[in-house]
């Protein structure tokens, strides 16, 4: 029963969560506009490196909203400083179009805590209060796009873990540098993290890896 009630707390957050008006870009368009991009997020979003993270197949509305984070300083990531300063906002959502539009390559999970992951994924942690994934995220890890809650299925080990640990430790804080504020005032992505252990942690991403 807890653990019912639990999860249904986490998706209630997550259906509640105000939608903004969104305007969808043009992929084909983006396809010229996103090639100083491939250095790091490959040619089609699958990047290579798992420190960067894979783009390709994220949802649209997701990626739109990190682009303008980054290009208005609400989110500081090193590597881009400066680099969307000339792109418009039209830009922006033709360059998250194009990536949405490509088919994400699944990292692939490895087997050890692979059981652990899927628990937690799947059903979260009772004792400790972490919900399940599921509940924003979907079952097969492809988030819910038009809400703008991003995909994690296929996502690189090492980025989602590091991004799990940021919200836990405060880093995606507003007032921190490197802010990633995508869960607004219900801080539902910082309540679930700080509750992780550093094995739950590897073992969810490992999971989320290997989802598709």
């Amino acid at each position: 029963m807890k653990r019912k009630i639990l999860n249904f707390v986490i998706v209630s957050c997550c259906i509640i969560t105000p939608v903004a008006a969104f305007s969808s870009g043009d992929a084909a368009a983006g396809e010229s506009k996103v090639i100083m991009c491939a250095g790091c997020h490959g040619g089609d979003g699958n990047s290579v490196v798992p420190s960067f993270p894979k783009l390709a197949g994220q949802g649209e509305k997701y990626l739109t909203k990190q682009l303008k984070d980054v290009k208005y300083g609400r989110r500081k990531i090193a590597s881009m400083t400066g680099i969307l300063d000339s792109f418009s906002e039209q830009d922006l959502s033709d360059m998250a179009a194009f990536y949405a539009s490509k088919e994400m390559q699944i990292s692939g999970a490895q087997e050890e805590k692979l059981q652990l992951g899927e628990a937690i994924y799947r059903g979260g942690n009772i004792e400790t209060g972490v919900p399940a994934c599921t509940g924003c995220h979907s079952p097969s890890g492809q988030g819910n796009s038009p809400a703008g809650y991003p995909m994690l299925g296929g996502q690189y080990a090492q980025y989602t873990a590091k991004q799990l640990r940021a919200w836990r430790t405060g880093a995606h804080d507003p007032e921190n540098d490197g802010a990633r504020n995508n869960d607004g005032d219900s801080k539902i992505m910082r309540g679930v993290a700080e509750h992780m252990s550093d094995i739950e942690i590897d073992a969810v991403a490992n999971f989320i890896a290997g989802l598709k």
